[in-house]
């Protein structure tokens, strides 16, 4: 074939498109016969080599960055659905010991919502009228008490003098204040707060009703060599977070009907509604009853001086009591865990997730400890 002749149209029977540049016999056939006709293979790559090692090394911590980072961004719904998984595992003995009688896992969980929700109805109603009461009382006294600031009367009239706040008082100055922004700022937090609560309502009674398939699902996970112990753990860090709650509401009741005797007694007003505030901060490990404290003290003011110093006495006296003899008592019991464990978990707790982590901590501490006892010191002390 020479140069500008016409190439011939491939046989009917062939595979080859036309058009495509086609080897020469001979280099076919040493092809077919010559398996090192490309030359042979190289060796691996040595995976030891600064370049491998590098490369990977640096889509390790790209890849861990991005986890890190997705962790990050969603962490508020984690703390949401482990809340709600820490009340369901803490309701869950209640359920229990309402399917033992005969419900219905569903009807138990309905029946543990509506009394969750009957205190928190109880407490709104015995909260609105004194709390009505004491803002008429307020807009009706707003006249009176402001020409008292203004003329410098009373321990508040002092400070606005001291705070040079009588101008502002008498209208000559204008305080710059950044109304909308507030009300902005404020009202996403109560979105926020609000959403937060209800959804993890919604989880909670969620995790209720399915908490036996979940323990199932985890289960599944666990090589079967290993499953019936992961069970009897599983089973046992239930029983400690339930011990816990359980135990916490009973420390709680005692602090309300305790307050409610004290406040009864001195004539203190809403005894029942601070006795309820007390019952509801004293869920709160370390920190709940004493602020509840102070602020009870500072209701019997109303009383008199001497009052509120024996409140004061009678809450410092009564948080000896609870740390003492009360709670160490039932953690004891409950949850297995010392009181000095106790004390460092609320604080660490505390410190790194604030209320919810002082909430949580004692039972976390009950699960680390009881994991440490029955699986890490056991093979430590392994020959």
């Amino acid at each position: 074939m020479t140069v500008g002749d016409p190439v011939a149209p491939p046989d009917e029977g062939t595979d080859e498109a036309p058009g495509v540049l086609l080897l020469p016999p001979s280099v076919e056939q040493a092809r077919a016969e010559d398996d090192d006709y490309y030359g042979k293979m190289g060796r691996p790559f040595d995976r030891r080599s600064p370049f491998f090692i590098g490369l990977f090394g640096a889509f390790g911590v790209a890849m861990a960055y991005v986890v890190f980072r997705g962790l990050a961004d969603v962490s508020g719904i984690l703390i949401i659905v482990g809340v709600a998984l820490f009340l369901a595992i803490g309701l869950n003995p209640i359920v229990h010991f309402l399917t033992e009688r005969g419900l219905s896992r569903g009807a138990a969980t309905v029946c543990v919502t509506w009394g969750f929700l009957a205190v928190i109805a109880v407490f709104v109603v015995v909260a609105i009228p004194p709390i009505s009461h004491e803002v008429q009382a307020l807009v009706n006294n707003y006249p009176h008490y402001k020409k008292e600031l203004i003329a410098g009367k009373g321990w508040a009239g002092k400070l606005a003098v001291k705070l040079h706040l009588t101008s502002y008082l008498k209208g000559s100055s204008k305080l710059k204040i950044p109304i909308a922004g507030g009300a902005f700022g404020a009202g996403k937090a109560i979105l926020s707060v609000g959403v937060g609560i209800v959804s993890t309502t919604a989880l909670t009674i969620y995790f209720l009703i399915a908490l036996p398939g979940v323990t199932k699902l985890w289960l599944s996970l666990i090589p079967a060599s290993r499953r019936e112990r992961v069970r009897l753990l599983t089973d046992e860090v239930y029983d400690r977070v339930g011990g816990f709650m359980l135990g916490n509401l009973l420390s709680s009741v005692v602090a309300g009907v305790g307050t409610y005797v004290w406040l009864t007694i001195f004539g203190v007003p809403y005894a029942l509604l601070l006795s309820l505030f007390v019952a509801l901060l004293d869920l709160i490990p370390m920190v709940g009853s004493t602020i509840a404290g102070v602020v009870v003290s500072l209701v019997a003011l109303t009383k008199g001086l001497p009052i509120a110093v024996a409140t004061a006495g009678f809450y410092i006296f009564y948080r000896f009591l609870e740390d003492y003899l009360l709670n160490p008592r039932i953690m004891k019991h409950t949850v297995k865990i010392s009181p000095g464990l106790t004390i460092i978990a609320t604080l660490i707790g505390g410190s790194l997730l604030g209320l919810i982590g002082a909430l949580i901590a004692i039972p976390v501490a009950a699960t680390i400890h009881l994991l440490l006892e029955e699986v890490a010191l056991p093979r430590q002390n392994q020959r």
